[in-house]
């Protein structure tokens, strides 16, 4: 059985999915989003621990705003090795406030239309390799496709 398949039984429930993922890229932190009919992203599923102020700031995101905004209106992955440190402006400062380090953001796909994002992220540096980018929208389309 692939990864993907692993998930297909998890589609109605994303806070397994989501757990079931982060196992399998050895992450400690993620969130799910998706696309709904008011034209923003809603937080969907997420981990434990995340500070109550984030999940606030992050409820409900405007596409093109944060790295899960970006991911959708990029139609892209939004990979950083250390998201503490990173200048190139994708990190608001409310991302920091988990102490995550390594972290990637991709695009959920419904065919071609962006309709969510899967972000997950460890404690420590990581850039996540090709494979696994690949992997990880495999897996966003597998839950909502």
């Amino acid at each position: 059985m692939t990864f993907e398949d692993s998930l297909r039984p998890l589609r109605g429930d994303l806070n397994r999915a989501l757990l079931v993922i982060l196992a399998h890229f050895r992450a400690q932190i993620g969130t799910i989003h998706l696309l709904e009919a008011d034209g923003l992203l809603h937080l969907r599923a997420h981990t434990p621990g995340i500070p109550e102020p984030v999940l606030e700031a992050t409820r409900v995101i405007p596409i093109g705003k944060g790295i899960a905004g970006l991911a959708v209106e990029r139609k892209e992955p939004i990979n950083l090795c250390n998201l503490q440190q990173d200048a190139t402006g994708d990190v608001r400062p409310g991302a920091r406030a988990t102490q995550a380090m390594g972290s990637i953001c991709v695009p959920m796909f419904d065919g071609d239309r962006a309709v969510g994002a899967l972000g997950i992220a460890t404690m420590h540096e990581r850039t996540f390799q090709d494979d696994e980018i690949a992997a990880l929208v495999a897996a966003g389309r597998v839950l909502v496709g």
